[in-house]
């Protein structure tokens, strides 16, 4: 399929596409049509990595990782236990994640009911204030 059928189905912008085609992250074949500049022909495998790319982003993974992982994948297939590594990493990772945001509700939630009383007693204080600016 050509990049703008490609587009359509993966849910990316043709420039995301594009962009991820020079990290290495997707690699088309390159097309017979197109004359000196050939199409790129993406495959259900290049649809199925594009997945994988947004949902390894959702989860907090750069770009770098993504791409050594999916080299990693296409050079020496990635074995259980090293699948198994990768996923308690992005557990880890989320778990820290989920405990910041609730510390950040708790704060918020806190600073709603300090508001609504008319400010009275010590204006709540933000735990974290460094690691966010405060």
């Amino acid at each position: 399929m050509l990049i703008g059928e490609f587009s359509q189905r993966a849910g990316l912008s043709q420039d995301t596409i594009r962009f991820y085609v020079r990290k290495g992250l997707l690699r088309p074949l390159t097309g017979s049509r197109g004359g000196r500049n050939p199409y790129q022909e993406f495959t259900e495998r290049d649809l199925q990595t594009a997945r994988i790319v947004r949902f390894g982003q959702s989860l907090g993974m750069s770009l770098k990782e993504l791409a050594a992982i999916n080299d990693e994948m296409l050079q020496e297939g990635l074995s259980d236990e090293r699948a198994v590594v990768l996923m308690q990493e992005q557990i880890e990772r989320l778990a820290e994640k989920a405990s910041e945001i609730e510390m950040l509700i708790q704060y918020l939630q806190a600073k709603c009911q300090w508001i609504q009383s008319g400010k009275r007693g010590a204006e709540p204080s933000f735990l974290c204030g460094a690691k966010y600016g405060r």
